[in-house]
């Protein structure tokens, strides 16, 4: 124990600051989509963030939007994330009842259901010494049974289909689900393929939709509080 607070001391590093002006992003980040200073008086087109890859392709040739450093784009429904304007509305807290139910911690089971790995990458940051979920009372499991809810990632493969069910049928109700990424929410580049599901099936309702092709670990941090109302 000594040893590692010599470590932690010695690394200097903190915990990122999850309050509204205290996540520090590089220039190069590309966040939530916003009016450049020739649109102020235009309206702006429709966004679909849920099928968005962040890729500076999808705006090179619109001089009205341009990506900004906003990291918080979790949302409560698929059609939050379509924006129109140049608005969005956040995640909403879960009904009280579910919170009294999770207490103050969240126990989550990932599913990677054919993804590439750079959400499960992501993921797997949220418990390093700079984003630390766990001082939130938020990790993740090995069973399902054990779970809280589930985290999908990936476009749900025709092979990962099956497994995806059974592993949110194992999870004991009352359940969360959350979609990370843009496969997960729409099918990302491999939408319409006959081999993907185009993101999270309908037959299983999703509760927080986090986008991003990888979402950044502040964006699944934002999003986790969110739901727990701790933001």
């Amino acid at each position: 124990m000594l040893d590692l607070i010599r470590l932690r001391l010695r690394q200097r590093t903190r915990p990122a600051d999850m309050s509204a002006d205290g996540a520090a992003l590089p220039e190069r980040f590309r966040g939530r989509p916003t009016a450049t200073d020739m649109a102020r008086s235009r309206s702006l087109p429709v966004i679909d963030l849920g099928r968005s890859v962040f890729a500076p392709e999808e705006l090179a040739e619109r001089s009205d939007v341009a990506y900004s450093l906003d990291h918080r784009m979790a949302v409560s429904s698929r059609e939050a994330l379509v924006m129109d304007g140049g608005e969005i509305e956040l995640a909403a807290a879960l009904s009280e009842r579910m919170r009294k139910v999770l207490g103050r911690s969240l126990r989550l089971r990932s599913v990677a259901a054919g993804s590439c790995g750079g959400c499960e990458a992501e993921l797997t940051a949220l418990g390093n010494v700079v984003f630390d979920m766990g001082r939130f009372g938020i990790q993740f499991v090995a069973s399902p049974r054990h779970a809280d809810g589930i985290v999908v990632t990936g476009a749900v493969s025709a092979n990962m289909r099956e497994a995806l069910e059974k592993t949110y049928e194992a999870v004991p109700d009352p359940k969360i689900v959350i979609a990370v990424g843009a496969c997960a929410i729409s099918g990302g580049v491999f939408r319409g393929s006959g081999v993907v599901a185009d993101g999270v099936p309908s037959s299983i309702p999703v509760d927080l939709w986090i986008p991003g092709c990888p979402p950044h670990p502040l964006t699944l941090l934002d999003g986790l509080l969110r739901l727990l109302g701790r933001l």
